[in-house]
C-alpha cells in the first residue's frame, strides 16, 4: 500500500518521486534498467539528448546544477533548418545543451531518496481503479507483482498506459514513429539541424552530434511506411552535405515502438 505509484521515472516521474518522497509513501516504476552498467543497449532511448532552456531554468530554480559528465560534446548554438521541398535554408540561434539522455536520467534517479521504492526494471502490464484506491500490476524479474496506491500518477509518456487505462477516448493525441540512426564522422557538425519535407512528415526530422556521431532521426506517421520514408530522407539529404554512408557497430538503427505526441 502506498500513498503514491509513479509510473515512468524519466525527468518527470523521477523528480516528482525526489519531491515527495521524505513526505510521503512512494512506489516509482521503470520499464528501462537505469541501474543497468551505463551504455547498456536495454536503456537507450531513442531521444536527441538536448536540454532546452526553460529546462535549464527548472533545474536552477530547483538547485540543481548539472554534472559535467552528463554533457557531450559539441556544445552548439545554432540549428540549421532545410525545407527540403523547397530547398531554403535558415539558421537559427538556439541554447541547447548537448547531453547524453541516458546519464541524464540516471542521474535524476540517483537523487531519488532511499525511503522512494525504487522497481527498475518493471513493466506495468494493467492500472484499474478499485474504490478508492488505484491497483497496479507489474512484471519484475518474470515475477508478477501487485501494488495499491491513493494516487496514480502516469509519467510514462506520450503512450501513456495509465491515460490509455484510466481515460479512453479522452484528450487523444496523433501519434508518431520515431526512428534514429547513428553514424560515425571524422568532424562534428557545428551545428544541429532540422528539416522539414510534408512529402514524408507532417512533423520533422533533426540530427544531431555526440562526439564523433551523428544522430539522424525524425518522426514519421506510423499510418505509412516509416522505414522507406526515413530511408528517402537519408537520400535527400545527400544532397545537402550529409554523408551517412557507414552504420556505427553497436548502434545502428533504433525503433521507437514508444509513439510521440506533436507539440504545437
Amino acid at each position: 500500500m502506498y500513498d503514491l505509484a509513479i509510473v515512468g521515472a524519466g525527468p518527470a516521474g523521477a523528480t516528482l518521486a525526489r519531491l515527495l518522497g521524505r513526505r510521503y509513501r512512494v512506489l516509482l516504476l521503470e520499464r528501462r534498467d537505469l541501474r543497468r552498467p551505463a551504455g547498456s543497449s536495454l536503456a537507450h532511448k531513442c531521444c536527441g539528448g538536448l536540454l532546452a532552456p526553460d529546462a535549464q531554468k527548472t533545474l536552477g530554480i530547483m538547485g540543481l546544477a548539472l554534472p559535467k559528465d552528463v554533457l557531450v560534446e559539441p556544445q552548439l548554438f545554432v540549428v540549421r533548418t532545410i525545407d527540403l521541398q523547397s530547398g531554403q535554408e535558415r539558421y537559427y540561434q538556439r541554447f541547447y545543451l548537448n547531453m547524453d539522455r541516458e546519464k541524464f536520467d540516471r542521474w535524476l534517479l540517483s537523487l531519488v531518496p532511499d525511503t522512494v521504492d525504487v522497481c527498475c526494471p518493471a513493466m506495468v502490464k494493467e492500472v484499474r481503479r478499485e474504490d478508492s484506491l488505484y491497483r497496479l500490476q507489474f512484471l519484475r524479474e518474470g515475477e508478477t507483482c501487485e501494488a495499491y496506491a491513493r494516487c496514480l500518477v502516469g509519467a510514462d509518456g506520450a503512450a501513456s498506459l495509465v491515460r490509455k487505462r484510466l481515460f479512453a477516448g479522452r484528450n487523444e493525441q496523433k501519434l508518431y514513429a520515431a526512428i534514429q540512426e547513428w553514424f560515425p564522422v571524422q568532424e562534428a557538425l557545428p551545428y544541429f539541424s532540422v528539416f522539414f519535407d510534408r512529402r514524408l512528415t507532417d512533423f520533422y526530422g533533426w540530427t544531431i552530434p555526440k562526439g564523433r556521431m551523428l544522430i539522424l532521426g525524425a518522426a514519421l506517421a506510423p499510418g505509412g511506411n516509416p522505414i522507406a520514408a526515413f530511408g528517402e530522407l537519408k537520400r535527400k539529404l545527400a544532397a545537402y552535405g550529409y554523408g551517412l554512408r557507414t552504420v556505427a557497430e553497436g548502434k545502428g538503427l533504433s525503433l521507437s515502438a514508444r509513439a510521440m505526441h506533436r507539440t504545437p
